[in-house]
């Protein structure tokens, strides 16, 4: 598991840690079942709090990203199918919104919106 945090961001420390340990088991690159660190070792190899790395890690296994066992340590969760498609979601909403608000800046119709996102869809946007 690879962290790294930045005094220079708006976000709080345990959310920059939530979203790349999130980022990191979407991604592939924490597999179902890992071991992760312990809060401890966490806190420690990031000059943090335990509070801090502790709340991150709540907050990953309230939305079934991670499981703790009692004496064993935490693990990357078996991923639920409908979880990683409601979190793909909720980035994909998070970006049409931004879309939606250039294409108003810009002028265009919602026809045109649509045959760009079209065009995305099959691959033929940079064939243009």
């Amino acid at each position: 598991m690879n962290l790294q945090i930045s005094n220079s961001s708006p976000d709080p420390i345990y959310l920059q840690i939530k979203n790349q340990v999130k980022a990191q088991i979407l991604g592939g690159d924490l597999e179902p079942g890992e071991k992760l660190p312990s809060i401890r070792f966490v806190a420690k190899e990031l000059r943090i709090s335990m509070l801090t790395a502790k709340r991150a890690f709540d907050e990953l296994e309230k939305e079934g990203f991670i499981d703790s066992v009692q004496g064993k340590g935490t693990f990357v969760a078996q991923q639920n199918k409908d979880l990683i498609r409601e979190e793909y979601l909720r980035k994909m909403e998070s970006s049409l919104e931004e879309v939606v608000d250039l294409a108003r800046l810009a002028g265009l119709s919602s026809e045109e919106v649509l045959d760009i996102v079209k065009m995305y869809l099959e691959g033929t946007y940079d064939q243009l």
